[in-house]
C-alpha cells in the first residue's frame, strides 16, 4: 500500500456525524437548499445484495453491518430489492432494475419483515438506508401493464414495447423492461405512494433514483415535497442534470471526474487534466454548472462500472488508490462499492449469482483511514457545508496539489499522478512522493 499519510496530524479524536460546528456552514447557507444533518459529513457505501454474501440474502448481509460500520460508512445504498420480472428476463436471475412489484421484497433476498429488521439493526448502529428506485420502467409482468396500460409508452399500434433509445449511433434496446409515461397523473400518484410505502413501513431514509433524468423534473420536485412531509429524506439521482438540484435531489453523479480518472488509468491524462477539471469546477468553463449546495458523488466504481466497464485494476492499474484518495478529499461525497475494501478483482455478473470473494479485506484499513479523515475535518464536509478546493503550485507538473480550508481547519492534499518518484514543494518545504503516492496533511 502506498499510503503516505505520515503528514496526517492533529486529527480530531472523534467525528460527530451531522453535528458540525457553526464554522462549517457557508456564508450563504440560508439561501442554499438544506440537506439532512446526517448527510453533511457522510460517506456512502453501495450494497449489491445478491453478490455481497454467498447466501445473497438480507439476513446474511445483516451479519456484515458491524464491519461496514467500523469501516466508517454512513449511508448504505441498496440496489433494488423488489421482485424481478420473469417475462423477457435476462440471464438466470434477471436484472435488479426489472421490477414486477414496487412494494414487495424479492423472495431471493428474503421477506419484508427481514428488511424491516435489518433497517432497525442498521439504524441502531448509526447507518442511514437508501433504496435504489426504478421509476422510468417496469418489468413486462408488472400488474400495471394489464391494469393500467395507459400508464405506459405505446408504439404506433397502441402496444407496450421495450425501452428503446435512439441517442447513440445505433438503437439501444432494454428488452426486459417497458417504459412508463409520466403524462398520467394517476401514475404519478401511484409512484409516490409506492415510495412512501417504504418510508412508512420500513423506515427507509431516502432513495437513489435510477436514470432520474428520463423522468420529468417536476415529478421529482413533487415527490420530494410529499416524501419530506413523511420524514426528511436524502435523494441521490443517477444523473448529472443540474436542474435536479433545484429542489428535488441532494446529490448527483460526478461522471465528469470519473472520466478523468479513467483517462489517467489509461495513461492519457494526469495532473494537468485534474487541474483543468478543478478550475472548471471552481467557476471556469465547465460544461455543466451546479449550485454550491449540490452534493456530487465522487467514485472510482459502482455496479455499472464494475460489471460493464472493468475492475479497478483494469480501469486504473497502479493509480487506483491515489484516485480513491481523491474521491475522499475533493469536494463531494465519496462512494465505496461493496467489495472494493477487499480489492475486488473481478467483474461481477449482472444477471447471475457471482459472490464477492472477500479474502483478507486487504484495503479495509485504507478505506477506514480515508473515512476517518473525511469525518474529522469540517473542511471536507459535503456541499455548502465544506470548503472549496484551491489549486496549489507544487513546483512539479506531475503533482496535483490542492487545499481546502474552513476556519482553522486546513486540509492540504498532494498526489503524484505518475509512475516515477516525484519531488515537490509546498509551504516552503520540499517533499517527495513515491509513484502514485499521496499525502494528506491536516491542521485544526
Amino acid at each position: 500500500m502506498r499510503s503516505l499519510f505520515r503528514l496526517l496530524q492533529a486529527v480530531a479524536a472523534t467525528a460527530c456525524l451531522g453535528a458540525l460546528p457553526l464554522q462549517a456552514m457557508s456564508q450563504n447557507a440560508a439561501t442554499d437548499m438544506p440537506h439532512v444533518a446526517w448527510s453533511r459529513q457522510a460517506t456512502i457505501y453501495q450494497v449489491n445484495l445478491r453478490q455481497h454474501t454467498q447466501q445473497g440474502t438480507i439476513k446474511a448481509f445483516a451479519k456484515d453491518l458491524s464491519r461496514i460500520r467500523k469501516l466508517g460508512a454512513d449511508i448504505l445504498w441498496f440496489m433494488p430489492l423488489q421482485p424481478i420480472g420473469k417475462k423477457e428476463r435476462k440471464g438466470g436471475l434477471g436484472s435488479y432494475y426489472s421490477i414486477s412489484d414496487y412494494t414487495a421484497v424479492n423472495p431471493e433476498f428474503g421477506t419484508l419483515d427481514d428488511m424491516k429488521a435489518m433497517v432497525k439493526q442498521a439504524h441502531g448502529l448509526g447507518f442511514k438506508i437508501i433504496l435504489d428506485w426504478v421509476p422510468n420502467h417496469t418489468a413486462w409482468d408488472h400488474a400495471w401493464t394489464t391494469q393500467h396500460k395507459d400508464w405506459y409508452k405505446l408504439n404506433d399500434k397502441g402496444e407496450i414495447f421495450p425501452v428503446t433509445f435512439h441517442e447513440g449511433p445505433e438503437p439501444e434496446y432494454w428488452t426486459d423492461v417497458v417504459a412508463l409515461d409520466y403524462r398520467s397523473e394517476d401514475l404519478r400518484k401511484a409512484m409516490i405512494s409506492a415510495m412512501a410505502f417504504w418510508l412508512r413501513e420500513v423506515d427507509l431514509d431516502g432513495f437513489r433514483c435510477d436514470v432520474a433524468s428520463l423522468v420529468p423534473t417536476d415529478f421529482w420536485e413533487r415527490a420530494r415535497r410529499e416524501l419530506d412531509a413523511i420524514k426528511p429524506v436524502f435523494m441521490l439521482a443517477e444523473s448529472d442534470k443540474p436542474e435536479l438540484h433545484r429542489s428535488a435531489f441532494d446529490m448527483t453523479y460526478s461522471w465528469d471526474l470519473a472520466d478523468v480518472f479513467k483517462a489517467i488509468g489509461k495513461g492519457k491524462a494526469g495532473a494537468a487534466e485534474l487541474r483543468a477539471w478543478l478550475k472548471a469546477e471552481n467557476g471556469g468553463k465547465a460544461a455543466k454548472v451546479y449550485p454550491r449546495h449540490a452534493y456530487r458523488m465522487r467514485f472510482t466504481s459502482n455496479h455499472d462500472f464494475n460489471s460493464w466497464h472493468g475492475t479497478d485494476r483494469e480501469l486504473y492499474g497502479e493509480a487506483y488508490q491515489a484516485l480513491a484518495a481523491l474521491t475522499f478529499t475533493l469536494p463531494g461525497m465519496p462512494l465505496v462499492y461493496g467489495g472494493q475494501e477487499s480489492r475486488l478483482d473481478k467483474r461481477l455478473e449482472f444477471f447471475e449469482k457471482d459472490a464477492v470473494q472477500w479474502k483478507s479485506y486487504e484495503l479495509q484499513g485504507f478505506y477506514a483511514e480515508l473515512m476517518a479523515i473525511k469525518h474529522a475535518n469540517p473542511a471536507l464536509a459535503n456541499g455548502q457545508y465544506g470548503a472549496p478546493a484551491e489549486i496549489l503550485d507544487a513546483g512539479n507538473e506531475q503533482v496535483f496539489a490542492f487545499r481546502r480550508q474552513l476556519g482553522r481547519n486546513v486540509v492540504t492534499i498532494a498526489v503524484n499522478l505518475s509512475a516515477a518518484d516525484q519531488s515537490y514543494r509546498l509551504e516552503g518545504a520540499s517533499r517527495k512522493l513515491a509513484p502514485w503516492g499521496w499525502s494528506i496533511a491536516t491542521r485544526h
